[in-house]
């Protein structure tokens, strides 16, 4: 019950937190066009990309150890250390190359980019300590801050006419705040931070030797295509491109509101040796990855150019990207939970593994995909490395771990979708045939919020195991006779 109330809040704030920074999206979109959003959008990868190099696994170190409850503080500030010195080596390499990075951005952003490589990784060790110390609901609430901080500062910026610099330095600011409230809650919950020993350095860099190629994976999944892009289509293509990837991880949040969840909890239970508790958790895992995702991807293909289109008309020839790109993140949701469990079981090594087969299979798919197929190849060629990683996946948790696939619980998701999109079609068919509203936004929030409402009561009704969970996790109030 606990683990599902802090999901849901988690995953509550990601949504308002997403929600923030896609009607920023949107601004920035109509304000300044395709091409400066594109732009933007390769400053964030240079920071993203760079970000892996300044982490090099250690804040998920720092959440797996301080997750064992073995001298948090010593741990903590280990991370702390290492982590600031790999920053001081990324800040003199963007100086040094400061001219190359801004002719592939297309804006002089080199100073932009340090501060934001720096926040960055702030934030990162911050809310590592927070999901180690199983406090991942004050992590979650911590993400509207830092969006909503960024969105309006960058919506304020571009009201001043600050123009791309506004946009940066909005992104800076944001992400700033965050640190320093999440710096505050984890000095009150850490009791001592002891001078960390030369054992507590090895301990750390044991496990972020594997757990590095995780966050590259991350990235790999988030920006490879992207980076690829830069390359290859004039910014403006890549500005649409970024608006589908928007859309698509903005489903893909519940997903990983259950992973940061769980991962603390399995942890525990791995070093407790009871591997049963551990399956069970890997079962409601695979459960509910989809359970947003699923019919995110329906609505989404119907629904695709309706969404497109509020970020400006030129963004509708985006649509078969973002059914696409929809379908990837759903891969994702399922192949994130089968690697979250090999890290919290301390099996970093086999993560690596997995990771690694993905990044090779994304790195070439959208090299060679992309060079025959433009951006509808980079969106191909990340549901198919995805794919991949899976299937990997799979094969290698139930070597280690028996656990059962909810093949059921994941067709009642479907049947219930599949309901729904009857109906967000069939509203839409009359709409545009008989109403005619005329008014885009309007049409698009009514048929989504039909959509939400269809699938979620065919859900409540087919599946016993969704309703007994919905239940569990009501407040008790709400529940008096259970």
């Amino acid at each position: 019950m606990r683990l599902g109330q802090t999901s849901v809040i988690h995953f509550g704030s990601k949504i308002f937190s997403s929600a923030l920074g896609f009607v920023a999206t949107i601004y920035i979109a109509r304000l300044l066009g395709a091409d400066a959003l594109g732009t933007y959008s390769l400053g964030l990868t240079v920071v993203s990309w760079l970000g892996i190099v300044g982490n090099m696994g250690i804040s998920a170190a720092i959440r797996k150890r301080v997750s064992e409850d073995e001298e948090p503080g010593a741990y903590a500030l280990a991370g702390v250390i290492v982590m600031s010195a790999l920053f001081v080596v990324l800040g003199v390499s963007l100086v040094t190359f400061r001219q190359e990075v801004n002719e592939y951005v297309g804006f002089p952003a080199t100073g932009f980019l340090v501060l934001m490589v720096g926040a960055s990784l702030g934030v990162n060790v911050v809310m590592s300590l927070l999901d180690g110390r199983h406090l991942v609901h004050i992590s979650g609430l911590l993400s509207p801050v830092k969006t909503g901080g960024r969105a309006i500062l960058q919506i304020g910026a571009l009201s001043l006419s600050l123009g791309i610099a506004g946009l940066f330095g909005g992104y800076i600011l944001g992400y700033l705040v965050v640190a320093l409230l999440g710096v505050v809650v984890v000095a009150r919950n850490l009791e001592t931070v002891p001078r960390p020993t030369r054992q507590h350095f090895k301990d750390l860099l044991s496990y972020a030797k594997y757990a590095w190629l995780g966050a590259l994976r991350s990235r790999a999944f988030n920006w490879v295509d992207i980076a690829v892009l830069g390359f290859f289509v004039p910014q403006s293509f890549i500005g649409f491109y970024s608006a589908s990837w928007n859309i698509a991880q903005f489903l893909i949040l519940f997903g990983g509101s259950l992973s940061r969840t769980l991962f603390p909890e399995m942890s525990k239970l791995s070093e407790d040796k009871n591997s049963e508790a551990v399956a069970n958790l890997v079962d409601s895992a695979l459960s509910y990855a989809g359970l947003i995702l699923i019919p995110g991807l329906i609505g989404g293909t119907i629904l695709g150019n309706r969404i497109l289109r509020i970020y400006g008309p030129d963004f509708e020839q985006a649509t078969a990207v973002l059914s696409i790109l929809i379908s990837a993140c759903l891969l994702q949701a399922y192949q994130a939970q089968l690697t979250n469990t090999l890290n919290a079981i301390n099996r970093p090594e086999l993560s690596f593994r997995i990771n690694a087969v993905f990044i090779v299979a994304n790195v070439i798919l959208n090299v060679v995909l992309i060079y025959f197929h433009g951006w509808v190849g980079a969106a191909v060629a990340t549901a198919l490395s995805v794919a991949i990683s899976l299937i990997v996946g799979y094969v290698t948790l139930s070597s280690i771990v028996q656990f059962s696939v909810p093949f059921g619980e994941i067709g009642r998701q479907w049947l219930a979708s599949g309901l729904m999109g009857i109906v967000v079609y069939t509203g839409l068919r009359i709409e545009s045939t008989y109403l005619h509203i005329g008014h885009n936004l309007a049409i698009v929030l009514a048929l989504v919020i039909l959509g939400a409402g269809v699938y979620f009561f065919a859900l409540l009704t087919i599946s016993t195991r969704f309703r007994a969970t919905v239940v569990d996790n009501l407040p008790a109030r709400f529940t008096p006779s259970l």
